[in-house]
């Protein structure tokens, strides 16, 4: 059996830092948007992408696939979403089984609300911290991981 590599110093250093600030800024976030809006971070990232859609409304299957989640996982939130009147659901005319998940007026008003809270605690914890070079770093290395384990997956 072949010995792991273990990691170097930095490399350690790098992957202690990574877990500790993703950790960190989550719960800040976490903290933000209970506050601000009532709302989890996972449920404002669903009512963004379901903004993003051109017409508010996204297929939960694409959605999914967008939040990196569960299909289960998603169907919880968005059951949390539609009771709270930010989402509703709609059958797919050329699909029995394919469900929409769509932003409704109530749900682009808290959106609207919640946004500029959580732009300032991004800038707050992460953005203002880093210097534009390292900012182009973490992007195109994070960048990196992600275009790696979507690869992976599919």
């Amino acid at each position: 059996m072949d010995e792991p590599r273990w990691l170097d110093e930095l490399e350690m250093a790098a992957w202690r830092g990574f877990v500790a600030a993703s950790n960190l800024i989550n719960r800040r976030l976490e903290q933000q948007f209970k506050e601000d809006a009532g709302l989890s971070h996972t449920q404002y990232e669903i009512l963004v992408q379901l903004s993003a859609a051109p017409d508010g409304s996204l297929r939960m299957t694409d959605l999914a696939a967008r939040l990196v989640t569960s299909k289960s996982g998603l169907t919880y939130q968005i059951t949390q979403l539609e009771k709270a009147g930010l989402v509703a659901r709609r059958s797919c005319a050329s699909d029995d089984r394919g469900v929409f998940a769509e932003l409704t007026a109530e749900g682009w008003r808290v959106l609207r609300a919640a946004a500029p809270g959580h732009v300032a605690t991004v800038r707050e914890v992460l953005i203002d911290v880093l210097s534009r070079e390292q900012l182009a770093v973490l992007a195109e290395g994070l960048g990196e991981v992600s275009a790696r384990l979507r690869a992976a997956e599919s």
